[in-house]
């Protein structure tokens, strides 16, 4: 009996880790990277995309995706969406030369001003990423709880 509690308790050390590191460098909702949104930056701007590229934002996280945008005022500006693998399951894709408008958290990301998006539109299409507090709605996805 002492050795099967030992070896759980051995299992237990060596998986607890990995969990708290992605917790806190991964997508999940209470990440290093998901508490930077901040819902007093919020703001909406009309942009075209420019480029769509996977990008891994912080050591240990999965890829994710990312816009390279021009505004209006013809200013390059970077959108993070959110990890690729719930990106590339929606129905909607965007691609280069889409005229979008974007709702999001400005924030300053190394150094770089960029915006966490929250709600993509284009044209009807809404794409729907976190909640008016930032939550990400890819938090429980793979659950089944897909909002």
């Amino acid at each position: 009996m002492l050795k099967l509690t030992l070896g759980v308790a051995v299992c237990l050390c060596l998986v607890m880790p990995s969990s708290l590191l992605a917790q806190r460098h991964g997508w999940s909702a209470g990440s290093q990277y998901n508490r930077m949104y901040d819902p007093s930056t919020v703001e909406t701007l009309a942009v075209e995309v420019k480029s769509v590229e996977k990008i891994s934002p912080m050591k240990g996280m999965s890829y994710g995706v990312h816009l390279t945008v021009k505004t209006q005022a013809q200013k390059a500006l970077t959108i993070h969406l959110g990890p690729a693998w719930f990106i590339e399951n929606q129905d909607s894709q965007i691609e280069e030369g889409d005229q979008i408008e974007v709702t999001g958290s400005r924030v300053t990301f190394e150094d770089d001003p960029l915006i966490i998006a929250a709600k993509v539109q284009r044209g009807d299409e809404v794409l729907t990423l976190r909640n008016d507090l930032g939550v990400p709605l890819w938090s429980g996805w793979r659950k089944g709880a897909k909002q």
